[in-house]
């Protein structure tokens, strides 16, 4: 392949690194050494995590919760252009302002779409382990330099503006790969065997419904706790779909799949850990309540999740 994922975390890495470098030397930031460390190390797990043995990224990451933990993570000064400034770029762009951002999904969806087997000799395109992922990648770069023209800024622009938003969203950064880790741990540790147990115990074997309504909910909690419903799915899926919505009563795999993250997602809604959801908007943002996009949401995701459910049993049924 031409361009891997892994060439992708590798300029996430490179980013990173440079937007630590500007932390190290704000002097307005009290806290610029453990900050700009704990940029410094993501960085490195970026940018050497396929030849970084697992145990040490794992003390790595240690090290980053330890930083947060006693209060070494500070957002630092920008020294970005002023109020009048901005208003007049932004008269002076108008609407070629979203053109970037309009970019982004537009040529991620036509990059995995129509360039998945596309060959330069013999050799793919895009890494075909995860061409969605690659062609995001590939749409974000075209998107900062597109940016970058249109605004007519410097490189040094886009590492300084990068380091902004990273320190906005702050610890939450590292929240999706601690995750994804978790949901693993979990499946591996037979959590869904457990689950599948304490089902057999509590609930009646034939009883259709409160099968129903506790694989939802605990699709709903599950990801309440791991902040993504791909990571409950594999434990709630052992414990109660497979075992006995599927195999019990014959229920249809594809439905209840597709239903099940419906519920995982209702569940999305109502947690700080869906960090990119949830808090990472209420820190652009800069809302006084970072809780407050979750409060909004809830009764939303509890309709939703009272409908899944109903949904749910009537095709089980």
């Amino acid at each position: 392949m031409i361009i891997s994922t892994e060439w992708i975390y590798i300029i996430m890495g490179i980013v990173c690194f440079f937007c630590s470098v500007y932390t190290f030397f704000d002097q307005a930031n009290s806290r610029r050494i453990p900050s700009g460390l704990f940029y410094l190390i993501y960085a490195v797990t970026l940018l050497f995590g396929k030849v970084i043995p697992p145990f040490y990224t794992g003390l790595m990451v240690l090290a980053m919760v330890a930083i947060v933990a006693f209060g070494g993570l500070q957002k630092g000064s920008y020294n970005g252009a002023g109020a009048d400034e901005r208003e007049k770029s932004r008269k002076r762009l108008g609407n070629r302002l979203f053109l970037p951002a309009i970019l982004i999904p537009v040529l991620t969806v036509l990059g995995s779409k129509l360039l998945v087997n596309v060959k330069i000799g013999s050799r793919l395109l895009l890494d075909p382990s995860n061409p969605t992922l690659v062609a995001l990648g590939v749409a974000c770069i075209i998107a900062i330099l597109t940016a970058m023209m249109l605004t007519k800024s410097r490189p040094q622009t886009t590492f300084k503006e990068s380091r902004r938003l990273l320190e906005a969203i702050g610890w939450a950064v590292v929240l999706p790969q601690m995750l994804a880790t978790l949901g693993t741990i979990f499946t591996k540790a037979g959590v869904g065997t457990v689950v599948s147990g304490l089902i057999t115990k509590v609930i009646p074997e034939n009883s259709v419904f409160w099968i129903v309504f506790v694989f939802c909910v605990g699709m709903a909690l599950f990801t309440m706790i791991m902040g993504n419903a791909f990571a409950a799915f594999p434990v709630m899926a052992a414990g109660i779909a497979i075992p006995f919505l599927i195999e019990r009563f014959g229920a249809n795999a594809d439905q209840i799949a597709a239903l099940s993250m419906f519920a995982g997602y209702c569940g999305t809604l109502m947690t700080p850990m869906a960090a990119n959801f949830n808090i990472v908007p209420a820190a652009l943002l800069d809302l006084k309540d970072k809780n407050h996009v979750i409060r909004v949401q809830v009764p939303t995701a509890l309709l939703t999740l009272a409908f899944n459910i109903v949904l749910m049993y009537l095709l089980v049924k």
